[in-house]
């Protein structure tokens, strides 16, 4: 049986994008788009964009294109928020295997459902200019 431990952790942090995902979050904001990187040399296809490949180390570029639909392979509802407190309406919060890509992006499901693995969904971004390159961006993914 586990053993619970009550106390308090303060963290601050602050985020380095790097080169790999400033440019995935410039494509989205300048062109809407979703960028990855593919590896030549084990063919797998990550977003968002990264320098190398995580499985083979191979040097990679961010210059693949991938989305904006996708295939749902994962879900969940949230009923907590960040704080600790209860939700007024729960958070669908899905994992979203973009067209193209072999990794998958963790966002907001938009709508009511029913969610169910294998739905397509596409992704809902702000307008040009409400986009700040950041991953809010997107507001999220509704069904297709």
């Amino acid at each position: 049986m586990g053993r619970t431990i009550r106390g308090e952790l303060p963290v601050r942090f602050r985020y380095t994008p790097g080169v790999g995902n400033t440019a995935f979050f410039n494509a989205l904001r300048d062109r809407a788009v979703f960028l990855g990187s593919r590896c030549g040399s084990c063919g797998v296809t990550f977003v968002p964009a990264r320098i190398f490949c995580e499985r083979c180390l191979a040097a990679l570029e961010p210059d693949t294109e991938c989305g904006p639909e996708g295939e749902l392979a994962s879900w969940t509802l949230g009923h907590v928020g960040i704080d600790g407190g209860p939700l007024d309406q729960a958070a669908a919060i899905g994992l979203v295997r973009l067209d193209g890509a072999d990794t998958v992006l963790m966002h907001r499901l938009l709508g009511d459902g029913p969610w169910r693995i294998g739905q397509r969904v596409s992704a809902v971004l702000r307008t040009p200019g409400e986009r700040v390159a950041s991953i809010l961006d997107v507001e999220g993914f509704r069904p297709a």
